[in-house]
């Protein structure tokens, strides 16, 4: 019974990283940003271009931080997380992380981050990220 409570404590360490992150990107807190990886990772985001064709976009997690400083103070955004998905095996971790993106507002994306953490001392790293962006079959879409 205990190994099962242990789990369940991992993934909310593990859940609880993925909120850290996502609130010091809302903050445009790029100290804090740098905290939470491990080193410059990469960073992939995969979409289809305006022919359709998938496109595999790859940046460096320190150009991440820096796009993300450079956003003006007035404007807003927010990537709502609407669920987590966790696996642990030992100390390494994946975060699935459905989500929708807004800009000023107004409805922008959405798709599914993929984290993958490594667990050192107490603390989970992340150590990649993938994320899916699309347009179509969004919930927010029908929404409006």
């Amino acid at each position: 019974m205990s190994s099962a409570f242990s789990q369940t404590s991992e993934e909310d360490k593990v859940k609880q990283t993925i909120i850290d992150f996502f609130d010091a990107f809302h903050k445009q807190d790029t100290v804090r940003l740098k905290s939470m990886a491990k080193g410059n990772i990469n960073m992939q985001s995969i979409s289809s271009n305006k022919e359709g064709k998938t496109r595999l976009d790859v940046n460096d997690y320190y150009g991440f931080i820096k796009n993300i400083a450079g956003i003006p103070k007035d404007k807003t955004f927010e990537e709502k997380l609407l669920d987590f998905n966790i696996k642990i095996d030992g100390k390494m971790a994946n975060a699935w992380t459905p989500y929708e993106f807004w800009f000023n507002g107004n409805f922008s994306h959405c798709g599914v981050n993929s984290f993958q953490l490594i667990k050192e001392d107490d603390n989970w790293k992340i150590i990649y990220l993938v994320d899916s962006r699309r347009r179509q079959g969004c919930k927010a879409l029908s929404k409006g």
